[in-house]
């Protein structure tokens, strides 16, 4: 078994510098400092556009430490943020992809160290961004890293590394999205503690929108109630609610000058569904809200 090293390879990409604006709508905060100090692996789960990434970069600049960069080929001590290596997860991601392969240039094969890999060694939090659309070989990989062993097998070059002390995994995932052949095994589920993530209420949604966004406080208080009133027709049609997210888009075109109606047709209505009468449905919420 090998200890992780200082890789080298430049990490400064992965650092979150500047903090990024995140609102608590709980004690999410407090939970993942001390499941951080604890090395207790994390999921988060809900809706698409509650925040989940967003929450993630925030910890990554919260929970700043020192850090072996290494720069121009001299290894040094820099106080940072925690490195945050982010995997879009989807249906052709392997194994392969998350811990390395070798590769062919002009001098030969060598090998390249995959995303998590590298979070591996330089003791960084690697998030892996809605983890069940993965291959399910993965699940393989990431288990030995969830418990006291902290332990990466890379097969292809007959190695076991030990996680850095500072390494932590975080996984997420939407519940209400994935199929039943996609869930979490319960087996999987049970390596980690589960952070719920909810869309905020009104108020506090209205300061993220106008956060994010620059639009004035009276539309975003009219985009937060939109969003608010589109998430009860999911009971009618809608198979997936308006995101912070897509209200922040249709705050920037109203900012840029849209008439909030189409800004809202565009970013909202069209945005979430294709069929017909539900567009009609929101567009008439849209038009209630918006006079």
């Amino acid at each position: 078994m090998s200890t992780a090293k200082a890789p080298q390879y430049r990490i400064e990409e992965y650092v979150v510098k500047d903090e990024p604006f995140y609102v608590p709508t709980s004690d999410e905060v407090e939970i993942f400092q001390a499941a951080y100090r604890q090395r207790v692996p994390v999921l988060l789960k809900g809706p698409t556009g509650t925040g989940k990434t967003r929450f993630i970069e925030y910890m990554a600049w919260k929970l700043g430490q020192p850090l072996t960069i290494v720069k121009d080929g001299a290894v040094g001590a820099s106080n940072g943020a925690v490195p945050l290596v982010t995997v879009a997860c989807h249906e052709d991601l392997t194994a392969s992809d998350l811990v390395g392969r070798y590769l062919l240039d002009a001098n030969g094969t060598r090998w390249i160290d995959g995303p998590l890999t590298r979070a591996v060694k330089v003791g960084g939090i690697c998030y892996l961004d809605e983890v069940v659309e993965a291959r399910k070989d993965t699940t393989v990989i990431i288990h030995p890293l969830t418990d006291h062993r902290r332990l990466l097998t890379i097969d292809k070059l007959g190695e076991v590394v030990e996680a850095a002390d500072s390494f932590l995994l975080v996984v997420s995932y939407n519940p209400g999205y994935q199929s039943v052949l996609k869930d979490l095994k319960h087996s999987t589920r049970q390596r980690f503690v589960a952070l719920d993530f909810q869309f905020p209420e009104p108020e506090r949604e209205a300061k993220i929108i106008g956060h994010e966004s620059g639009v004035d406080d009276k539309s975003a208080a009219q985009l937060a109630k939109l969003g608010h009133k589109v998430r009860n027709l999911r009971e009618h049609g809608l198979k997936e609610g308006a995101s912070t997210r897509v209200l922040i888009y249709a705050a920037r075109l109203i900012k840029e000058g849209i008439a909030p109606r189409r800004a809202c047709h565009v970013a909202v209505t069209s945005g979430i569904t294709d069929d017909v009468s539900v567009q009609r449905s929101l567009d008439e919420v849209v038009a209630a809200i918006f006079p």
